[in-house]
């Protein structure tokens, strides 16, 4: 089914500060999760398997890989105009980048004018998660808003990390406050959580410009959604509602996976999602064909695990390896490589994530560490044992003892 009244815009173009070293060189959406994704393919699968084919990825900080990624791996039909379509900053509406979310779409406001859609789908591109987005569309028509915000049910106790989204008992947007440092109203009929808002929009297209149209002309505005715009047409009355997150399904879904969402803002929360996959039965199925997560394909060989000599044995256990790889006479445990990497012999890594083209040499031991791409790794090094060693060397230790080595390093 293809979705013709909906536009889709995705904020692409976030800089992932927290993420650093991994955006010193690539955006938040362009950093590679899972083996061989990066996190916009999520979003991106989320749309095209609910039928919608009209996309535009608004990018702007350090966007070259990401325009590499888009351009190479997401090419769709122009014949039967479906398109996954760029969108850089082009200071179309002045001479200053993206101010706020909302000005990020306003400074692409020609878009929507030229493809005159009834409803503008915008979500961010830097989240973890499977959604059927049919089903919020549906919930928008049949509550006949102006504007539907989804949010996902979280515990009271940790409201203040979010932006807190109040409803009444129609779900109905009452109040929205950002990091709130009181106890929030409960989610009806549930007084042990509250809702966080997931950044996920969608709007009536003529009310999304004529709002765009105000809060650009307002001098005092931070032009964000979140703080300006949805306060706005709160404010005028504009019935807005909110779609539980909690309650969609897409086929093939598993019990685990219902409600599964997650920021990967912060290297402890994105090595953890990482290491998720590996469980027997994971809260993210990579694996399913009713729901199949698309990314650009690499036209390397199968991995391979090589020699079997004593203790010289090239194995894995509890781990994900991708095409390219070769396990060649050392051992990984609970890991995720991506393409091209090597482990040569008497290594030993565990706990880690280690990226494209990636070499670690003989008789090296490396433990919770996430090694960026092009590295390679000098015999007999030892990564994760000794944070302050770690430190010394230049790598990032994260506050839950994640080592960052960066890209390109050389040790």
């Amino acid at each position: 089914m293809s979705i013709d009244d909906a536009l889709v815009m995705i904020l692409a173009g976030g800089e992932g500060r927290r993420l650093l070293p991994l955006t010193q060189d690539r955006a938040k959406p362009a950093v590679p999760f899972g083996g061989r994704y990066r996190i916009v393919d999520f979003v991106l699968n989320n749309f095209i398997n609910s039928g919608f084919f009209k996309i535009k990825v608004l990018t702007q900080y350090k966007s070259d890989s990401l325009n590499k990624h888009i351009t190479r791996g997401w090419a769709l039909s122009p014949f039967l105009n479906q398109y996954v379509d760029l969108a850089p900053a082009q200071m179309r509406t002045g001479q200053d980048w993206y101010k706020g979310t909302a000005d990020a779409i306003y400074q692409n406001i020609f878009h929507i004018k030229d493809e005159d859609p009834d409803y503008v789908c915008i979500f961010g591109g830097d989240h973890i998660y499977k959604m059927d987005v049919t089903q919020m569309l549906a919930f928008h028509k049949d509550k006949n808003a102006a504007l539907t915000i989804s949010a996902i049910p979280i515990p009271i106790e940790e409201a203040s990390e979010f932006g807190i989204i109040e409803v009444d008992d129609d779900w109905k947007l009452t109040n929205f406050v950002e990091k709130p440092q009181y106890k929030p109203k409960s989610i009806p009929g549930n007084p042990d959580m509250c809702l966080a808002s997931m950044g996920n929009y969608i709007f009536n297209k003529d009310i999304l410009l004529d709002a765009l149209e105000r809060d650009a002309k307002l001098e005092n505005s931070n032009h964000d959604f979140g703080k300006n715009v949805i306060p706005m047409l709160l404010n005028e009355g504009k019935p807005i509602y909110i779609y539980n997150f909690a309650n969609n399904e897409f086929p093939g879904i598993t019990d685990a996976e219902k409600g599964y969402w997650r920021d990967v803002g912060s290297i402890d929360a994105y090595w953890q999602a990482n290491m998720d996959l590996l469980s027997a039965n994971p809260e993210l199925n990579l694996y399913s064909k009713d729901w199949p997560l698309r990314t650009f394909n690499y036209n390397y060989p199968p991995a391979k695990f090589i020699w079997q000599e004593g203790d010289r044995v090239g194995m894995a256990t509890n781990s994900m390896v991708s095409e390219g790889c070769i396990v060649s006479g050392g051992s990984i445990s609970r890991c995720v490589l991506s393409p091209k990497v090597r482990i040569n012999s008497y290594s030993q890594v565990y706990e880690s994530i280690l990226m494209e083209n990636v070499e670690v040499g003989r008789y090296s031991k490396i433990r919770r560490a996430i090694i960026d791409k092009n590295v390679i790794i000098p015999p007999n090094t030892r990564i994760g044992f000794n944070r302050e060693e770690d430190e010394r060397r230049g790598f990032h230790v994260s506050a839950g003892g994640v080592t960052v080595v960066p890209k390109g390093a050389i040790l």
